[in-house]
């Protein structure tokens, strides 16, 4: 009997969706992955490279491309989600259609929906009607970058179904790239969403010619803010000390290849917000998140003092000087 080769359709093809695609089709995968445009399609077909951002990387022969919807979904056993946090719901809302009943969705979506405080696993699941066991989570210390070019790294995959987590870990495993399974959605969504809050801190902290002592100050107080929510919110401690928390949130604060971090350090160096986004030219998801973040912390009743600087800088209602004051004169506390 032939043993199935595992389908992938990964949508979009960015930068994250990129490299995952090109992981799964390193683990054995057939890999097609949703373009929106045609000339991005096109080039990975006939050049085995995405022009738009790994100019310089073969991709797999096992990766191919297309702009319609239902071509990449036709037998796909994972759909895989990587596109802006804001604009999922509209987005999956017309790919909905074209998803087979065995399909299991991974979200590699790292924000908070600005209009409903919703994770990205529960806008899928609102608008797919999709079970939770259906729907997965992958997230980790993983700058695109870097897994491009074949370098170490490790993820966690996490779904209420330990039998999915365990099928999408098998799907992604590769020699360069270590996945492990978790049943702790809300701990991996919220780890990936409030790192990129605190990487903004840290950039603008960096921008503002602050050095390691407070870049490291504010990763630790960040990961205490993002641990007293997500426990809040039903996560386990344990999560937010692994790949989905410390891991991501000292990647993403720490390396010139993340967004937030490049977005923070621009802000810390004086541009304004609309300045900084024509810069970067990508989606940073840490600015659309925050104000969300924010109002979750809020409703559960949790202190979140770096996530609410972070967003009344962004809405430009306290300078990058009163920012760094409101943080440091904070009456003092025991640590823990």
């Amino acid at each position: 009997m032939t043993q199935h080769r595992v389908r992938a359709a990964v949508f979009s093809a960015g930068s994250w969706g990129t490299a995952v695609g090109k992981i799964m089709a390193d683990a054995g995968a057939s890999v097609i992955m949703h373009a929106r445009r045609e000339e991005i399609a096109t080039a990975i077909n006939t050049e085995r490279r995405n022009p738009g951002y790994f100019p310089d990387t073969e991709l797999p022969p096992a990766v191919v491309a297309t702009t319609d919807p239902a071509v990449a979904l036709d037998g796909a056993d994972f759909m895989v989600l990587s596109i802006p946090a804001q604009s999922l719901r509209a987005n999956l809302a017309a790919w909905a259609p074209h998803i087979s009943p065995r399909t299991v969705i991974v979200s590699l979506m790292k924000g908070i929906e600005a209009s409903s405080g919703l994770r990205a696993s529960q806008i899928i699941a609102e608008v797919t009607g999709l079970d939770a066991e259906r729907i997965a989570v992958l997230s980790g210390p993983n700058l695109a970058g870097e897994i491009m070019r074949g370098q170490p790294a490790a993820a966690t995959v996490a779904c209420p179904d330990e039998s999915v987590a365990h099928r999408v870990q098998h799907a992604c495993h590769t020699p360069y790239f270590r996945p492990y399974t978790s049943t702790d959605v809300i701990g991996c969504e919220l780890g990936g969403a409030v790192k990129n809050v605190i990487a903004l801190a840290v950039g603008i902290a960096s921008g503002m010619g602050l050095e390691h002592n407070a870049q490291a100050m504010l990763i630790t107080r960040g990961l205490a803010e993002t641990n007293r929510l997500a426990v809040a919110m039903g996560a386990h401690p344990a999560t937010l000390t692994g790949l989905a928390g410390t891991g991501d949130l000292v990647a993403t604060c720490s390396s010139p290849l993340s967004r937030n971090r490049t977005f923070g350090t621009l802000l810390g160096r004086g541009l304004t917000v609309e300045e900084a986004t024509a810069a970067t030219r990508q989606t940073t998801e840490g600015v659309k998140s925050a104000e969300a973040i924010l109002a979750l912390a809020h409703t559960h009743g949790v202190e979140m003092p770096i996530t609410d600087v972070i967003s009344a800088l962004l809405l430009e209602k306290v300078t990058l000087d009163q920012a760094a004051a409101t943080l440091m004169q904070r009456p003092p506390k025991p640590e823990h």
